[in-house]
């Protein structure tokens, strides 16, 4: 296949992705972001966490929340869990690499947080001690999710809320969960400032 022909292709198959999640996710999408507004206007934060492209999805929606996403507006309080390779290696060294959300978690989170867990496979051990510890914690749950799921979708209770990408594809369920990122920064400035 042509290069151009192949990048049409992939786009062309991101397009029909968001179609397809466009049918579904609208709702948990607007019921996410009614819940983390509900919590900052209580005083609480979100907490966020993933792995690889993931992780870089948690640092995103955190850069949008305190610093600003397309208003001007105070931040608001957001943290990656991603961000501190030396918490992140010494515990990942001294414990085990599947705790290495859980006790920043422990440590940072407080009832009424909210914590941003994502996952494309919804499989990552760290994240689902993460979203363990933030249940201990009477913390709130937003997963983004693909492939079915996974172990997340055991885990999310009625008080969570559960953003499934209905794609297989990796690269989809990302480019998606992107969008999603940005749906719910629009949501929240929209709650919090008006239109």
């Amino acid at each position: 296949m042509e290069p151009a022909a192949r990048v049409q292709q992939l786009f062309e198959a991101s397009i029909q992705a968001k179609i397809e999640s466009a049918a579904t996710l609208p709702d948990p999408i607007a019921k996410s972001a009614a819940l983390i507004v509900s919590r900052l206007l209580d005083g609480s934060k979100v907490l966020s966490c993933g792995n690889g492209g993931s992780a870089g999805d948690a640092q995103h929606f955190s850069s949008e929340m305190l610093n600003r996403f397309e208003r001007e507006r105070p931040g608001l309080p957001a943290i990656a869990l991603t961000t501190d390779t030396s918490t992140l290696t010494s515990i990942a060294n001294d414990y085990h690499y599947e705790e290495v959300f859980a006790k920043q978690i422990h440590a940072l989170g407080q009832p009424g947080d909210v914590l941003l867990a994502i996952s494309t496979s919804g499989n990552s051990e760290n994240v689902l001690a993460a979203i363990d510890a933030a249940h201990e914690q009477d913390m709130k749950v937003i997963a983004l999710t693909g492939q079915g799921g996974g172990e997340v979708a055991e885990r999310v209770t009625g008080d969570d809320v559960e953003i499934r990408v209905p794609a297989d594809s990796t690269a989809r369920v990302q480019e998606v969960h992107l969008l999603i990122i940005h749906c719910l920064c629009d949501l929240i400035d929209q709650q919090l400032l008006g239109g």
